[in-house]
């Protein structure tokens, strides 16, 4: 039983906490509604915000902005079949609002129910036909269902609504990627070197590539003639898809003619595209004449609007000291994935430079600069070409430097 000093402590606890429990109940549904967001944004409490939005619901069942939101957080708690059934309840209200829709395809695209997701986008679409985010997430979906066809033509229109879509550029390029089932090409390097060799170098390189079910395998045959001598290099690479978001980069080399080209090379990184327009890479890259020579490589970059900004490292360690090779490139798009401007401003020696000979006996730890410039251009989307041009500033002994010249010009055809 309760004592009379028990009872009064309680009841002044009533008393004391009353009025917070009556404003909770008496708050509007735009204030609950405000709430749930905050909750769910900002201390990313989805349990709270849920029951907040269901208590908004009671005060305004045909809020519609409350349901859609109340879907996207089962959605993100991962209770698909209660996020499923707000979506369809708002189905057979005949909701046409374009956020329901994304919401809706959303839901079905991360969940691998890419069939559903494109009925939806379709559904919306019909609605809001200029939507850049229905395209673009009509876009990503065919992407996932490896329809590269549809998947263009779904960014393509992105494109044309907002030739700026940040996100838009990035995924047009990755969709180039596979919209054709091959590729063979050509490419004419030539280099002049003032001081460090006499004789300049020409180098041929022809490719084949063929999209797989795992993803672009690329295999590419190289002739040189360096130093007066000629040698060839066979290279095999692959970039298979690991998800949505992550693929891999496999490659490896080999060539009887050492010196001409490495005895062997291999590479590996592991690639991925992030929200916002950012890219990532890490991994490593292998190249054998006499020796091995190990090199982590990293990068980074971001798509803006028409933009690409890309930052690259290459840090090979030894017992003496680390070397680092530093490049920052920029592109500019201009009408499609397969039409830019480049620019190339760096230091020190990329192994995956046709010049990477120059690696041998540990050259790569003398200093470089270079500066170039690309220019890629398409005729009928599937003839493409690429004329750049490079300047090098090399330490080819310490403390003695020569010019370097590059022009490289290349053709392929997809089919």
């Amino acid at each position: 039983m309760l004592t009379s000093s028990m009872r009064q402590s309680l009841g002044y606890l009533l008393l004391f906490i009353s009025p917070f429990f009556y404003s909770q109940e008496n708050r509007t549904a735009d204030e609950l509604f405000a709430q749930a967001r905050t909750t769910a944004f900002e201390q990313k409490d989805y349990n709270t915000s849920i029951t907040l939005a269901k208590k908004a619901l009671e005060k305004a069942p045909d809020y519609t902005d409350i349901s859609i939101f109340l879907g996207r957080l089962y959605t993100w708690n991962k209770d698909w079949a209660s996020a499923r059934g707000v979506f369809d309840e708002l189905g057979k209200k005949d909701v046409r609002d374009e956020d329901y829709f994304i919401a809706y395809a959303s839901l079905e695209y991360w969940n691998n129910q890419n069939e559903k997701a494109i009925e939806i986008l379709d559904k919306g679409l019909s609605y809001h036909p200029q939507s850049e985010s229905l395209w673009l997430l009509k876009a990503k979906t065919h992407f996932a269902n490896k329809n590269y066809i549809e998947a263009e033509k779904a960014i393509q229109t992105v494109l044309s609504i907002n030739p700026k879509n940040t996100e838009a550029t990035g995924l047009a390029i990755r969709i180039n990627e596979f919209t054709a089932k091959n590729a063979i090409g050509i490419i004419y390097n030539y280099s002049h070197f003032d001081e460090q060799f006499d004789n300049d170098w020409h180098i041929v390189g022809i490719h084949y590539k063929r999209i797989t079910p795992i993803g672009p395998v690329i295999l590419r045959g190289n002739y040189a003639n360096k130093f007066a001598e000629s040698g060839t290099q066979i290279e095999l690479e692959a970039y298979p898809r690991l998800s949505k978001t992550l693929y891999l980069y496999i490659g490896g080399g080999y060539s009887n003619d050492v010196g001409i080209f490495p005895k062997y090379r291999t590479g590996a990184s592991l690639n991925a595209n992030l929200p916002k327009g950012f890219e990532a890479e890490i991994g490593y890259r292998q190249i054998y004449f006499t020796d091995n020579i190990w090199m982590l490589t990293a990068s980074a970059g971001k798509y803006y609007k028409n933009f690409w900004f890309n930052l690259r490292t290459y840090i090979t360690p030894n017992k003496e000291n680390i070397a680092h090779s530093y490049t920052g490139t920029v592109r500019y798009y201009t009408k499609s994935a397969q039409d830019y401007f480049a620019l190339q401003v760096g230091t020190g020696i990329s192994p995956e430079e046709y010049r990477n000979n120059l690696l041998e006996n540990e050259s790569f730890k003398l200093k470089t600069f270079k500066i170039g410039a690309e220019y890629n251009f398409s005729i009928q989307k599937t003839n493409l070409f690429s004329v750049s041009t490079v300047y090098y500033n090399q330490e080819y002994l310490p403390n003695k430097k020569g010019n370097q010249f590059d022009l490289l010009v290349g053709y392929t055809k997809k089919f």
